[in-house]
């Protein structure tokens, strides 16, 4: 296998390097953007990894001051980026390197957005003109180094955050957000279990798939939408299989920032349904998405049929239809032991009114193909916890 040919630097959607031990380059990458003491800020489940004191022995190595900083939780609370915040000022540090999942990404990038601000995290919620508030000249530096396949965070503009009094994840958003350089190395997935590879990779798949059935006008994201889900197709499968893998591992975690670049066009009602989920249970974002997937596939049946039956013909599914991309999402899922329903994960039916309220007003409500009202959101959600579809 010649992985070199899975090698390259790319300038879209920022600057990317992408390749196979690539993460050797990660000193020379700060010292590009004027770093001489970034804190890399990574989560709990990673921090004591070979992987994280390699990376901070190399750059300390080459003359940098390489803080860590790990106090963030598997859904980053507001509170998680204060203490980042602190830590940031306490070791002087002048940027910041995000390295792990879509949760250490998140709040990498909301702590290099808050170093420079005077006011609280949530002024800069995105709604309105919020965004207009930053200082922009007091936000660091942010390299991103992703360790799982499905988030995308690392090309994305905004960072999820958990509102912890409100039980609530607010998207915090500026376009400065988006890191300045990008290093995806598919080696760095490979210790990622198999359930998680799954998860993370059926997050990526719904990134994709929503942005592709978003009504907005975007033809450049719905392409790239379109491919990525060909893609997570032919290779999320093998890589859940063999974690080995380093081929399917690379087009995954490609496939993963291409699903995050076509969310430009907006995302829909997994989404909706699945931060909601987050915020209350604290469940696994990917799992969430990927549990939804069918019955938001099912409730959007009417508007996308047609958009579905081209997509089907595009991955080649045999007697290409709305029903036979369904029964392919079902049988995909059923691969990779992912659950039917939600009930299998410990959520039942008794904050059903109040998911669909909370559904109903999420950002990503806008993208969704129908604007279902909150009694429709607490009808598919009732759906996907029992497991009708």
């Amino acid at each position: 296998m010649n992985l070199k040919k899975f090698t390259a630097n790319w300038n879209y959607p920022t600057n990317i390097r992408q390749g196979i031990g690539r993460i050797k380059e990660l000193p020379s990458i700060c010292k590009e953007l004027g770093m001489r003491s970034p804190l890399l800020v990574t989560d709990p489940g990673l921090c004591d990894l070979p992987m994280i004191a390699q990376a901070i022995n190399n750059c300390n190595a080459e003359g940098l001051n390489c803080g860590l900083f790990s106090g963030i939780t598997s859904n980053p609370t507001g509170e998680n980026v204060n203490a980042g915040v602190s830590a940031f000022k306490a070791g002087k540090h002048d940027g910041v390197i995000a390295f792990g999942g879509g949760s250490a990404l998140d709040a990498g990038k909301a702590i290099a957005l808050m170093v420079g601000q005077d006011r609280p995290l949530w002024d800069f919620e995105d709604i309105g003109d919020n965004a207009s508030r930053v200082n922009v000249a007091g936000m660091a530096p942010v390299v991103a180094v992703p360790t799982t396949s499905g988030t995308g965070s690392e090309v994305g503009r905004a960072s999820v955050i958990t509102d912890a009094k409100e039980h609530i994840k607010r998207l915090i958003f500026h376009p400065k957000m988006l890191p300045e350089i990008v290093i995806l190395d598919a080696q760095l997935t490979v210790p990622l279990p198999a359930h998680l590879t799954a998860a993370t990779g059926m997050d990526a798949l719904s990134h994709a798939l929503e942005a592709y059935c978003s009504p907005y006008y975007h033809p450049m994201a719905e392409g790239i939408a379109l491919e990525a889900i060909r893609m997570i197709k032919n290779y999320l499968p093998r890589v859940v299989a063999n974690g080995e893998d380093l081929e399917a591992r690379a087009q995954v975690m490609v496939a993963s920032t291409m699903g995050a670049t076509a969310f430009q066009r907006g995302l829909g009602g997994m989404h909706a349904l699945a931060h909601p989920l987050g915020a209350l249970y604290n469940s696994h974002h990917g799992l969430l998405n990927a549990i939804l997937m069918p019955y938001v596939l099912q409730a959007n049946r009417e508007v996308i049929e047609q958009r579905i039956t081209r997509l089907a013909q595009y991955i080649e599914l045999d007697s290409p239809s709305f029903d036979s991309f369904l029964a392919w999402v079902v049988a995909l899922k059923n691969e990779l032991e992912i659950p039917h329903a939600l009930s299998e994960i410990g959520i039942d039916l008794a904050r059903a009114t109040e998911i669909g309220t909370m559904a109903f007003n999420d950002p990503s409500a806008g993208g969704n193909p129908i604007s279902f009202s909150s009694t429709q959101y607490s009808e598919i959600f009732s759906a996907a916890v029992n497991g009708d579809l």
